[in-house]
């Protein structure tokens, strides 16, 4: 079921990155080509997915937040790309393959994460759709990749190495670092099609449930994956002596939370009418997920 979903987005996705983002013959193609790197790395596309599937839900099409999805993953692509910079996580793997300042440089890394953000809002403000749904994106995106959401989530996380966080300190930050970016999907990808205050917030709250669960399962497979099938090495948190939801609770707990949070995201979905059997299918995946 799941494997259908992504065969049907994928081709649509990445064709879209290839019009938005082509390599040119100009004298800052350098960049160009190092964000594309990081960009068709691979990835599940699993926010892009999950806000078309938000806008089928309330009656749009997929290709009514194409662009913004698009959006959405380069934002996305630029943390990644910074999260694995010497000056933060140090990562040399991403997604089974060099990280892009090994690929590339250190600055070229920099500049290419820095300009897909700031593409991204190019791409929003350029959509084919209403002005209100493209200052939503707009509004949406700059909250929860900003200060107050990914971005700020990465802040506490770097204060988690002098003070060690409990599980509500380590709740907030998830909310923020991974949740955000999940949460940017569902409101974007609901509002577009259906501007209800009521719809969007149950939809928001769904992704938080998700964003928490997903990253609670990084913390699983960071102690239990299979490094090559995960793309990057495991152990690493331990390695680094930091704080997770396994450290915090055992593997256990920690599939316990997982699970829990997967059954009231699910519970939030069947509120819905409409055809919720993508969402469903997507949800207990990244529940399951051993990569």
């Amino acid at each position: 079921m799941v494997n259908k979903i992504f065969d049907f987005y994928k081709p649509l996705i990445e064709n879209r990155i290839d019009e938005l983002l082509p390599e040119t013959d100009l004298a800052y193609n350098d960049v160009i080509k190092a964000a594309r790197y990081s960009l068709k790395l691979g990835g599940k596309r699993i926010r892009p997915i999950i806000m078309m599937e938000f806008c089928k839900l309330f009656g749009g099409k997929a290709e009514d937040v194409l662009d913004f999805a698009i959006a959405l993953e380069m934002i996305h692509t630029y943390s990644l790309i910074h999260d694995d910079l010497p000056c933060m996580d140090n990562d040399d793997m991403r997604r089974g393959k060099p990280s892009c300042h090994i690929a590339f440089s250190e600055d070229m890394a920099l500049l290419a994460g820095d300009g897909l953000l700031t593409e991204a809002f190019k791409v929003c403000a350029n959509a084919n759709t209403t002005d209100m749904a493209k200052i939503k994106a707009v509004s949406t995106l700059s909250e929860m990749a900003g200060i107050s959401g990914m971005l700020g989530g990465q802040v506490v996380d770097l204060s988690f190495i002098k003070n060690p966080p409990d599980i509500d300190a380590l709740c907030n930050m998830y909310a923020l670092k991974t949740g955000c970016l999940l949460r940017a999907a569902a409101i974007i990808g609901t509002y577009t099609a259906n501007p209800n205050d009521e719809a969007v917030e149950k939809a928001d709250l769904f992704a938080q449930k998700v964003g928490l669960a997903f990253q609670i399962i990084d913390d699983i497979l960071d102690k239990t994956a299979d490094a090559a099938l995960l793309g990057k090495p495991i152990g690493s948190d331990e390695k680094n002596d930091k704080t997770t939801f396994v450290t915090l609770l055992g593997l256990d707990g920690a599939k316990e939370t997982a699970k829990k949070l997967t059954d009231e995201a699910i519970s939030i979905i069947d509120s819905f009418d409409g055809d919720t059997e993508n969402i469903r299918a997507l949800t207990y995946y990244l529940l399951d997920r051993n990569f």
